[in-house]
């Protein structure tokens, strides 16, 4: 009889467990992450997120089945409730609560794409930028327009905007509007290397001023990046002869229209310090932010004795060029008559 009571208590206890071990195994190795809730893959974890945020985010949105096991788990492993690491992580489906946790707390985040090009003003570029990090549009923007932090990097209110090259880069998702900044400062020096400042010194031009004019380039000429150097000797010729830059673009980016398609007297005549047919020089900015391409092309410029240029009437998209004004005269004829063919009026 003692014997059975033994066995029987041997019994229970090996039942109670085993069952115990199984309990516990399936909290951590089931299991727990499912992608059927959600149209992302990825989790984000906020820079100000605490645990509790964390546990609540994973659940409301789906992500974990149940709630307690991954808490509980949570609570066992070390070095991760009161060490929660901000950023985007990439799920697995049936992941486990073990699996799932050494991910959040390793901090290996998947990184983002940022491209960014097509931008005019400070207010585009910030817009464009946070699509895709944490940090908000509006700081980056505050940020941009801070003249004691412009000043750090060299630049004004203004210029700053010549800091960014147009690219696709690679960001961690939490990546602070600052680090971003710093991020693009670096790409900046790695570009201007000293075969390249010492091409805008001889055209006598600073790095942003070399930027300015590489913005009228291209947007003088958006489509056909050949034709990018020969406009740059063009303003050029301009520039060193003393004469106004007369670039109907610089006109529209100080309007603020552009929706303008045909530049009139009227647009002309809007004193704005963008307009190069009032003011002599560069303006004071960029009208948007050049490329790479258009950036070796004002360095690379090519050689001539072009002052004048004007559309071509065939709509290419190419220009054409001439050295006086009586040849310019014929050029931009032909072009006005085939746009009042085409009746583009404004």
């Amino acid at each position: 009889m003692f014997k059975k009571i033994i066995i029987s208590l041997f019994l229970i206890l090996l039942i109670g467990g085993g069952y115990v071990i199984y309990n516990m195994y399936t909290k951590v190795y089931q299991p727990n992450v499912t992608l059927k809730n959600t149209n992302s893959a990825y989790f984000h974890i906020h820079s100000h997120y605490t645990f509790d945020d964390v546990i609540n985010s994973l659940y409301e949105n789906g992500i974990i089945i149940n709630r307690a096991s991954f808490k509980w788990v949570a609570e066992k492993k070390s070095n991760f409730i009161n060490n929660i690491k901000p950023g985007r992580y990439k799920l697995k489906e049936g992941m486990s609560n073990n699996e799932l946790i050494d991910l959040l707390r390793s901090g290996e985040q998947e990184p983002v794409k940022v491209t960014f090009n097509n931008v005019r003003t400070i207010k585009e570029l910030a817009g464009t930028v946070t699509k895709n990090l944490e940090c908000d549009s509006v700081e980056l923007y505050n940020l941009l327009s801070d003249k004691p932090f412009t000043s750090k990097y060299g630049f004004n209110t203004i210029t700053i905007l010549t800091l960014f090259l147009p690219n696709t880069y690679e960001f961690y998702w939490n990546t602070s509007a600052e680090e971003f900044v710093q991020r693009m400062a670096e790409e900046y020096k790695k570009f201007w290397t000293e075969e390249r400042i010492a091409k805008a010194r001889a055209l006598n031009l600073s790095q942003s001023e070399v930027a300015i004019l590489a913005s009228i380039v291209q947007a003088e000429q958006s489509v056909h990046r050949d034709e990018r150097a020969k406009i740059a000797g063009l303003y050029i010729n301009r520039l060193r002869k003393g004469m106004l830059l007369q670039s109907d673009p610089t006109v529209v980016y100080g309007i603020g229209d552009f929706n303008i398609n045909r530049v009139l007297t009227k647009h002309l005549e809007t004193n704005t310090p963008y307009n190069t047919y009032i003011y002599k020089g560069l303006p004071p900015g960029p009208i948007n932010l050049p490329e790479i391409s258009s950036l070796d092309a004002v360095l690379n410029f090519e050689k001539h004795n072009y002052i004048y240029m004007c559309a071509k009437a065939d709509f290419s998209g190419y220009h054409a060029f001439a050295s006086n004004y009586n040849e310019h005269l014929v050029n931009a004829r032909n072009f006005q008559r085939e746009l009042n063919r085409r009746k583009i009026y404004k």
